[in-house]
């Protein structure tokens, strides 16, 4: 969304505009490295769209993947930012059958490696396992140098959720954080991680609690300008790093 890159294109020297389709880029250097801003816009599809034109148009050494979230976990707060050691899709869930009448539950869905093999999912035992997009370990070291220069709220590392969801009951997001790990929910990560280890581009996603439902962390808009800070802190660190 505009709130989410408003501060990161700003800070762009030489700032330049351009569009592909739907999709909005800005190009421009940060300490002297060339750094393109995305507005991948809202949901799975169109992070793994932009994800993709970036990648093909732009050839990036690396994507950070940032902006607002919803809180897992109940001792995190809003403000506070998680590093995504993982990404993983909460849509790829495989149903029992349940016959006309008797409703669904759930608790009974198990989740599905879409990733796992060309097998049909309802062949494939193996397949029944929940896929993990791993965080870089070079941008993670980068997010960990600069954690301290973070004011606002607590650094912490944690596996991102992503759906084209918006989950807000409670039973559901408990069972997503003590089964599979979850510390915040968004619409794009786990698909823009997606795309880049197809492109065999390192990614890290970078989110901060816009809000947490869990312990009534209320909304507040302003995260917004608080990630971007620390993601730009972030990029400043990573592009010392050879290459």
């Amino acid at each position: 969304m505009d709130i989410e890159i408003g501060k990161l294109t700003a800070s762009l020297d030489g700032m330049k505009r351009e569009e592909i389709a739907d999709w909005t880029f800005w190009s421009g250097t940060v300490d002297g490295r060339r750094v393109i801003v995305s507005k991948t816009r809202r949901g799975m599809a169109n992070a793994s769209a932009a994800t993709a034109i970036a990648a093909e148009h732009y050839h990036p050494a690396a994507i950070i993947n940032q902006g607002t979230s919803g809180g897992h976990q109940p001792d995190l707060h809003v403000y506070d930012i998680v590093v995504g050691k993982e990404s993983v899709n909460l849509g790829a869930f495989r149903t029992p059958f349940r016959a006309l009448g008797q409703g669904s539950s759930f608790a009974d869905w198990g989740p599905i490696d879409q990733l796992r093999s060309e097998a049909s999912i309802s062949l494939d035992p193996n397949a029944r396992t929940m896929h993990r997009f791993r965080g870089d370990d070079s941008l993670l070291a980068a997010a960990r140098a600069v954690s301290d220069r973070y004011g606002k709220g607590r650094v912490v590392e944690g596996v991102i959720g992503s759906s084209d969801t918006w989950n807000s009951e409670l039973d559901r997001i408990r069972r997503f954080h003590e089964e599979f790990g979850t510390t915040v929910e968004e619409m794009e990560t786990a698909a823009a991680a997606q795309v880049a280890e197809s492109f065999r581009i390192p990614i890290l996603g970078v989110r901060v609690l816009s809000n947490n439902i869990t312990n009534d962390g209320a909304y507040d808009a302003r995260t917004a300008d608080a990630c971007q800070e620390y993601v730009l802190e972030v990029v400043k660190r990573y592009v010392k790093t050879p290459l």
